[in-house]
């Protein structure tokens, strides 16, 4: 592992793909002038909109995800990180996919988002995520980078259940990836407390990009794409407007910060 420049994208996506693709290719290329190495996308970039019209578009919606995240390693000769879209499932649901590419194009891992959002809010927007999407069954492999370290992957409502980011610290991350489409009402109250509060249980780098702004007329998202570090501090916020927030990753920020709070080490029960 070696110091980089990690990206986390802030879009506002729509229910129209190609539209969203473009606008992700033009936060990509930011990213990338910038410095960035390993780039992530927020949960929803392909496609956010009509649940019923996600499910009649979903193969097309994936596999034009994943030839689009290939396309963009390719091009930019980064490591990308597509942080959540549909892939056709069983008994017409899909899974809610992240994807981890390489440079040259290759898939490095892959993730079915394991906890959904089923949740009612005071706001009177109801989300109903197991209507259609089959949740996964299994916490992601670590991807060993020798270039950008132990990498853990997740999605959104993950964020909630502590246990799934300390089975990936266990299994020895280092970053942990949070890619988001973060509701606005829960976000102002929860979104940059509950990833500081993961990036100091575990030691690790949080990496959250993330959606922002009115998908339609009632969806709206919180946006604040962050980075963290390990002692919880906050390196960059793409507050609410589509854009990037790019900070650096050191390794010897991680030593420091595990030798002067070691309690990986001193776990108990886990």
């Amino acid at each position: 592992m070696k110091p980089y420049l990690a990206a986390a994208v802030q879009m506002t996506s729509l229910p129209d793909l190609h539209k969203n693709l473009a606008q992700a290719t033009d936060l990509i290329e930011l990213a990338v002038r910038r410095g960035a190495e390993l780039v992530s996308l927020p949960e929803n970039f392909s496609f956010l909109g009509d649940e019923s019209a996600k499910i009649e578009q979903a193969e097309t919606i994936g596999l034009e995800s994943e030839k689009f995240l290939k396309t963009m390693a390719q091009r930019f000769q980064i490591t990308i990180l597509g942080g959540g879209y549909p892939v056709p499932a069983e008994a017409g649901k899909v899974y809610n996919t992240a994807l981890l590419v390489a440079p040259d194009g290759s898939e490095l891992a892959r993730y079915h988002k394991v906890h959904l959002f089923d949740v009612e809010l005071p706001d009177g927007n109801i989300y109903h995520e197991s209507g259609i999407v089959l949740a996964g069954s299994e916490i992601p492999p670590i991807y060993a980078s020798p270039k950008y370290g132990n990498l853990g992957m997740s999605v959104c409502y993950d964020v909630r259940f502590p246990e799934f980011y300390r089975a990936l610290s266990k299994a020895g991350a280092d970053v942990l990836f949070v890619p988001a489409a973060f509701t606005a009402f829960t976000g102002k109250d929860h979104w940059q407390v509950l990833l500081q509060a993961r990036a100091i249980e575990n030691t690790t780098y949080v990496i959250a990009p993330a959606q922002t702004g009115f998908h339609n007329s009632r969806r709206q998202s919180h946006g604040h794409a962050l980075i963290v570090d390990p002692w919880g501090v906050v390196l960059a916020d793409a507050s609410i407007e589509p854009g990037v927030a790019v900070a650096a990753i050191e390794p010897s920020r991680l030593d420091q910060v595990r030798q002067q709070m070691p309690c990986l080490n001193h776990r108990v029960f886990g």
